[in-house]
């Protein structure tokens, strides 16, 4: 059996994904006043080896998880290259996890990568590599709206009347209106609502939950309280809330599965909190055996990682992979969105995470190494 061809060259580049509108979640709400983003800055990763393969991935840290495009920079540094293999996933996820101090989304660009050009290699998408499928009828994903004034966030939801679903994110002085706005312009519209872990104790919780109903068509109340609080208050919450709770803050990875399925009636899996679409997989599979929903989600992210979650799409009872389309500058092409449905008809490569880059991507930099 021949050896496993190591990786020679780590080639990593940050790239700024410029919002269509400023981007607010409860965590950027201060003094009742929102703030938000307009720009996300990324880090890109390509792998290559001697034989001239290669795996693209990519790394969206959130200050929310006290990562940086320096720490993902810092933590890809410390790689060594032969260390890692197309040919070898499991010994190189082995290599990646004895590093002290990791970063996850950097941990996930790695992944990625070395599983798209494995991919790429045995001449397969990622999803029927890892041995899964792809609906044939394409993947509904919702489209998230942001933390903004009720009159622009009315405006927005204005724009979205095209997406099947709506994702709300909530955790701000102007809940109330910021949803009465939404419902004047799409009452019947079936909306997730996303807390952020803004409400701090059960009662504040249930009493907000139970505000949300009588206001159409809401399928589900996305983490809403802090991942720290006491299981016991989670149970609680559980026990009485009108509508299904989701964890996402309190998910990080498959380890998480047992406690969240006391608290929970389901989970928000993310490539960049689990370290990749390997962990993102086991965590999906590990929360469906023990009955609970799952749902991908994403950051803001370029279409690498929309797609590479996408490969995911059957093992999920729900998807919030819109991260591409709240942008306006991706580099990159790979699966559609097509007013909400994800599928790969019409990706620009038919192996690995089926991306290619738009015309005009800057150069790429120097190899980190």
């Amino acid at each position: 059996m021949l050896s496993p061809e190591p990786v020679t060259a780590t080639t990593a580049w940050r790239f700024d994904l410029a919002l269509t509108h400023a981007w607010a979640i409860a965590t950027d709400v201060r003094s009742g006043r929102i703030g938000g983003k307009r720009h996300c800055p990324v880090v890109f990763l390509e792998l290559t080896d001697r034989a001239g393969r290669r795996g693209l991935g990519e790394a969206s840290p959130s200050t929310q998880y006290r990562e940086t495009p320096g720490t993902v920079e810092a933590f890809l540094r410390r790689i060594d290259p032969s260390r890692l293999s197309f040919d070898d996933l499991p010994g190189s996820r082995s290599y990646l996890e004895s590093l002290p101090d990791p970063s996850m989304p950097a941990r996930c660009a790695v992944d990625v990568a070395l599983l798209d050009g494995a991919a790429r290699a045995a001449g397969l998408p990622l999803h029927r590599f890892l041995g899964l499928g792809f609906p044939a009828s394409g993947a509904v994903s919702s489209f998230t709206i942001g933390l903004d004034t009720p009159e622009r966030m009315e405006a927005k939801a204005r724009e979205a009347a095209r997406f099947p679903v709506l994702k709300m994110k909530l955790g701000a002085p102007t809940d109330a209106a910021n949803l009465a706005a939404v419902r004047r312009t799409l009452p019947g519209k079936p909306l997730r609502v996303d807390a952020n872990a803004a409400w701090k104790t059960r009662e504040e919780a249930l009493e907000r939950i139970r505000s949300l109903t009588g206001h159409g068509p809401i399928e589900f109340v996305e983490q809403p309280m802090p991942p720290d609080v006491p299981e016991a208050d989670a149970i609680w919450l559980k026990e009485r809330s009108p509508l299904p709770l989701v964890g996402d803050e309190s998910y990080q990875d498959a380890r998480d599965a047992d406690r969240c399925a006391r608290c929970f009636h389901g989970v928000n899996v993310k490539l960049v909190k689990t370290g990749g679409v390997t962990a993102a997989k086991e965590a999906l599979e590990a929360a469906r055996r023990l009955g609970l929903k799952t749902m991908l989600g994403c950051m803001i992210e370029s279409s690498v990682l929309i797609s590479a979650a996408a490969h995911l799409a059957s093992l999920t009872d729900w998807l919030d992979l819109d991260g591409n389309v709240l942008i306006d500058n991706d580099p990159f092409q790979g699966v559609v969105n097509l007013d909400g449905r994800l599928t790969f008809d019409g990706a620009p490569a038919h192996l690995g995470l089926q991306t290619a880059p738009r015309a005009g991507l800057p150069p790429v930099p120097s190899p980190v190494h």
